[in-house]
């Protein structure tokens, strides 16, 4: 039996609506919370990547794979690699799309391995929309924007409302956020943070 992709995405989607502040190619995005494990800037071991937009809206991040990352001896362990997509790929459903959403379903397949050391340059992109439904997908490039295809993944996001956050987050992690949002003059921040 060999293996044949499914269509990709699975059902009829509209094409994504690009919100008006979302922010333009070129813009280099700061983490949407300080403590998120794959963007934050404080959160100790986390991925810690780097993300800007690119032409045609693509979500360009990049994640430095070092030794605390690892799962095998000198490999980058799978689990953090779908992590580091999962954060590329809602990077790019909250930023351009400036909906709150969270991940109903996320494929990945996994082509080579990724080594201690490396970098993975990930391009993410939003592929259509139904209802609350939302499809995106990206390709992770090793060592470089051009490199081998090492990883490739896609996800089913679901829009939500702000309650979401509210009724399940820790509440002293949300006034963090406020308190961060209210005092960072960073415009490409996210509006629909709780």
């Amino acid at each position: 039996m060999s293996y044949t992709a499914q269509p990709w995405p699975p059902i009829d989607t509209d094409p994504p609506a690009i919100h008006e502040k979302a922010p333009t190619p070129g813009t280099k995005l700061q983490p949407h919370y300080t403590e998120c494990f794959g963007c934050g800037d404080e959160q100790p071991g986390g991925l810690r990547m780097s993300t800007e937009v690119a032409e045609s809206y693509i979500i360009k991040s990049t994640f430095d794979v070092t030794s605390e990352h690892q799962g095998a001896p000198g490999l980058a362990h799978g689990g953090l690699l779908a992590c580091a997509f999962d954060e590329a790929l809602g990077t790019a459903v909250g930023q351009l799309l400036r909906k709150p959403a969270v991940t109903g379903k996320l494929e990945t397949d996994f082509r080579k391995p990724v080594p201690v050391g490396s970098t993975l340059y990930i391009h993410a992109h939003v592929d259509g929309v139904s209802g609350r439904k939302v499809y995106a997908s990206a390709t992770g490039h090793l060592n470089a924007e051009d490199g081998p295809v090492a990883v490739q993944a896609r996800a089913l996001f679901v829009i939500v409302g702000m309650e979401h956050f509210t009724a399940h987050g820790d509440e002293d992690a949300l006034d963090k956020l406020r308190d961060s949002a209210k005092k960072a003059a960073q415009p490409q921040r996210w509006d629909i943070n709780p």
